[in-house]
């Protein structure tokens, strides 16, 4: 062993860079979260990181929507609605668009994006 040289040290102590604040987790503060599986290609990802995305159809495509509407017996029948939360693992949300990268000024920005209210059908709230 040389007197003047540093000791020996397997990691280094210096701080790892990190490219998001949140290390692309929502974990903050808990040891460990269930996993679940994405909903495009059944890959195991924990539940904070995945992209949840939910998802609310009507059960009949448009096309058939008023063809039902003149069928029914029943005036005003309002069509029941399909209600879906999609998980997705980050390489098939990246893949299918559900989430963009962004550049490294973008990602400081942590305003959510505008949310889309389905509008209600007016007609429908006067009979």
């Amino acid at each position: 062993l040389v007197s003047g040289a540093p000791p020996f040290r397997p990691f280094s102590l210096k701080t790892m860079t990190v490219k998001r604040r949140n290390r692309g987790r929502n974990k903050h503060g808990r040891g460990a979260v269930s996993y679940i599986r994405c909903t495009n290609c059944a890959r195991c990802c924990p539940k904070d990181k995945a992209i949840k995305k939910f998802v609310i159809r009507n059960i009949v495509e448009a096309a058939a929507v008023r063809d039902i509407g003149e069928a029914s017996v029943y005036d005003g029948y309002i069509l029941p609605k399909l209600y879906a939360k999609l998980h997705y693992c980050i390489s098939c949300a990246i893949h299918s668009k559900v989430v963009r990268n962004r550049s490294r000024k973008a990602r400081k920005d942590r305003t959510p994006p505008p949310r889309f209210r389905p509008q209600q059908n007016k007609s429908a709230d006067k009979k």
